[in-house]
């Protein structure tokens, strides 16, 4: 037989050795079951940090996946949405590890529900209005778009202040970002306090992976988003909303009401009282209704005459009556169509303007003008009549409420003034501006006031001076006319005429920019000095005047060198010194102006105008209130209304595009209040402001801002991703407002509502605003 090579086959020798080799199993067997024994105690603490570790992994692996997945289908974009997609990585992560309960696929899923990549899309069939990278993408990756590219008007004016103190939006952004550093240096504490506690349990190669997800999260934005999203809904599901108790009631202003800050100025020489003061926090209350508040007059009817209730001031009427400003009739404000300048009425002041000098071309080459201390803007309600565009503006000053009134006519109009700072427009821009007896003081101080509408007037474009030093013969009058005629002489301004209105009793002089340096590099004088070539005069918010001059553009590849194309053919007219530029999604620019004009004649013919329920009729003052290149006012040229465009300090700088086409706009921080009363549009439009915006500032406060210059049945369209969606549909609705229509494709969503006539019957005291 064949034996194994270790075989016995001594008899005694094997009986002995299989003992042993029993004994030894029996020991064996002994050890095994008390090494399980005592491993069964610790074995579930194991079990569950363990599970809990791979259900992270789980979650991080699909989300990278899907963040790889994305950025393959986003790869012909220019605007890429890396900072949202790890910010979103990072969320899930630490959401994962705060809760071990819950399942991969559920975070998963939520991932893929937020993660889609986000594409514009047609209201009315679903249908995508742009090919991939010809839309708007978030709003995150157009100001990533904004720093690479375009330079904001927050950068432009920071750089024009760089001596100066820091405005109030560069102190708060300031202090978010300390907080964020803060509170991110917190969370890598805590970070580093759980990672210590989990190296005993976990093997080395998963606590590298993650100390690296941990310090991914760490970083600045990714974890003050999470912490900051948290914050919001806690905050949007437990608003109560209150009433504004102020002195100025109705009427109230929060940059212009602030009596706390104006009380504390040290000198209202330059009227500085007059100017913007903004509390350091928005106000989160609603702002009351005038008793008796009423829906306000259509257009055009609305110009002649106004509900009383709606603006129960009656001090203009009795101190201006006399010169046609407005008059009281019964239940009515009525408004005869005059000034100071044109007692007989506003058209034949506007024709006669243009038989004064025949170049001016109401509504062909002069489109766009800047009305200076407007009274009731009659002047400006008159020239819709001759296609032309004019945006008003006066102080909150003893004429009580002459733009409130201009505004509740249908009228263009704002509270600004000629004080110690530019006013919020790009330079180079206004086809004319207009002064009728508007009491400012243009000869003074070296005609520092007069430079900043240099600074706004389009080379070629025309300053109308209707005021007494024109036609009168008094001291005074001759004074300042020989003081106003030696300074436009050396601003080389040309006085093309000077033609007096028979029946009005009153006269205008007409003056011309200059189109070329030639002039400015003959003067013998350096007085007013020319600007320095660092001066951006694009920078206005809240940049300090200065008394010196721009020189103008000559390269006819630049703007302002040539005049832009008559209207209405400006409108669609893709400017030529755009052609070297990007665009700001990304194409070249002039292809990108093309694909934002089409794309919003599409949504608002198929989607705005008949698709979401709105009564256009009542529509007649319309805000922007994240204008692009100005595609969303051009498509409503045809309509009886207007739009103020309005570009957003932090985004890019396209505003003089928007007035190249012949309509209007103005730069504004959306974490201040805007500078006009109470319940003066019909409807507010926001393409991917809130999203932006709230990164920032408070939504709470900019929807309180929202109600207070929205009217009563109103409509607030907003266009955003689902997240934003929702937070602002929570809000609106706890102010009781009605949702129209909602919609939602690819993770972007629309949300159309109608504000009601709900106020809350609790009051809440703004310390700032009683004066």
């Amino acid at each position: 037989m064949a034996m194994g090579k270790y075989s016995r086959v001594d008899g005694k020798k094997s009986s002995g050795y299989g003992l042993t080799i029993t004994i030894v199993l029996i020991v064996s067997l002994c050890l095994v079951g008390a090494w399980m024994f005592m491993s069964s105690w610790s074995a579930p603490t194991e079990s569950i940090d363990f599970s809990a570790n791979e259900r992270t992994k789980d979650v991080d692996t699909t989300t990278k996946s899907d963040f790889k997945s994305e950025e393959v289908d986003r790869g012909s974009k220019s605007f890429s949405d890396e900072k949202n997609d790890e910010t979103e990585v990072v969320t899930e992560t630490n959401e994962e590890k705060t809760d071990p309960e819950k399942s991969g696929e559920e975070n998963s899923g939520e991932k893929t529900e937020s993660g889609e990549g986000k594409k514009e899309f047609d209201d009315k069939n679903g249908d995508g209005d742009r090919k991939d990278g010809e839309g708007e993408k978030d709003t995150e990756s157009e100001s990533d778009e904004a720093k690479q590219k375009e330079k904001t008007q927050l950068e432009e004016s920071s750089e024009e202040n760089k001596s100066e103190d820091s405005n109030g939006t560069e102190e708060n952004a300031g202090e978010s970002e300390e907080n964020t550093e803060k509170k991110s240096e917190e969370n890598a504490s805590e970070t580093e306090e759980n990672t210590e506690k989990s190296k005993d349990v976990f093997p080395a190669g998963d606590q590298a992976e993650i100390t690296k997800e941990s310090s991914t999260g760490s970083g600045a934005w990714s974890t003050q988003l999470v912490e900051s999203q948290n914050e919001k809904k806690a905050q949007v599901s437990s608003i109560k909303w209150k009433v504004c108790n102020v002195t100025a009631g109705p009427d109230y202003i929060p940059c212009l009401d602030n009596w706390q800050a104006i009380r504390k100025l040290h000198s209202t020489k330059h009227y500085e009282h007059r100017e913007r003061h903004c509390p350091e926090e928005s106000p989160r209350c609603l702002v009351s209704l005038p008793e008796g508040y009423k829906r306000s007059i259509k257009w055009p009817k609305s110009r002649e005459k106004i509900w009383y209730t709606n603006v129960p001031h009656t001090k203009l009427a009795e101190v201006k009556g006399h010169q046609n400003w407005v008059k009281m009739s019964g239940e009515y404000l009525t408004f005869p169509g005059g000034g100071t300048q044109f007692k007989n009425g506003a058209l034949h002041y506007i024709d006669f303007l243009q038989e004064s000098y025949p170049d001016i071309v109401w509504g062909n080459r002069t489109r766009v003008i800047l009305d200076v201390g407007c009274g009731v803007a009659s002047f400006g309600g008159y020239l819709f009549d001759r296609d032309v565009l004019a945006l008003s503006f006066a102080p909150k000053d003893e004429h009580e409420a002459q733009v409130q009134f201009a505004l509740e006519r249908g009228i263009p109009a704002m509270s600004n003034v000629m004080g110690t700072k530019r006013l919020p427009f790009p330079g180079s821009v206004f086809d004319l501006i207009h002064c009728a007896r508007c009491r400012v003081p243009w000869h003074i101080e070296g005609g520092k006031l007069l430079l900043e509408l240099n600074r706004a007037l389009r080379p070629g474009g025309f300053f109308v001076w209707s005021a007494t030093p024109v036609y009168r013969k008094t001291e005074e009058d001759v004074g300042i006319w020989k003081a106003m005629s030696k300074l436009t002489k050396a601003m080389c301004w040309k006085l093309m005429t000077i033609k007096k209105d028979e029946l009005n009793e009153v006269g205008a002089a007409i003056y011309q920019k200059p189109m070329s340096n030639k002039c400015y590099n003959e003067r013998s004088e350096n007085e007013p000095p020319l600007c320095k070539d660092s001066d951006d005069q694009n920078a206005a918010w809240n940049v300090p005047l200065e008394a010196c001059m721009h020189k103008v553009t000559e390269d006819s590849s630049k703007r302002g060198a040539v005049w832009p194309e008559s209207w209405p053919e400006r409108v669609e007219t893709v400017p030529q010194w755009l052609d070297s530029q990007e665009g700001v999604y990304g194409k070249p620019a002039q292809e990108d102006f093309t694909a934002d004009h089409e794309r919003w004649k599409t949504i608002v013919s198929k989607s705005y105008l008949n698709g979401m329920g709105i009564d256009w009729s009542y529509v007649r003052n319309v805000m922007d209130m994240r204008a692009v290149y100005g595609g969303f006012a051009a498509a409503l040229k045809d309509l009886k209304l207007w739009v103020m465009n309005v570009v957003p300090i932090d985004s890019p700088d396209t505003l003089p595009i928007i007035y190249e086409r012949g309509l209007f706009g103005i730069y504004h921080d959306w974490c201040e209040s805007f500078s006009t009363y109470p319940r003066t549009y019909d409807l507010l439009h926001a393409d991917h402001l809130f999203s932006s915006l709230k990164k920032r500032c408070n939504l709470v406060g900019v929807m309180a801002e929202v109600d207070r210059i929205l009217r009563p049945q109103g409509t607030f369209i907003v266009r955003d991703d689902m997240e934003t969606i929702g937070e602002i549909e929570k809000m609106v609705k706890s102010m009781k407002w009605n949702v129209r229509m909602t919609h939602s494709k690819d993770g972007e969503g629309l949300l159309s509502v109608q504000k009601s006539w709900w106020r809350p019957t609790e009051a809440e005291t703004i310390q700032s605003a009683i004066a």
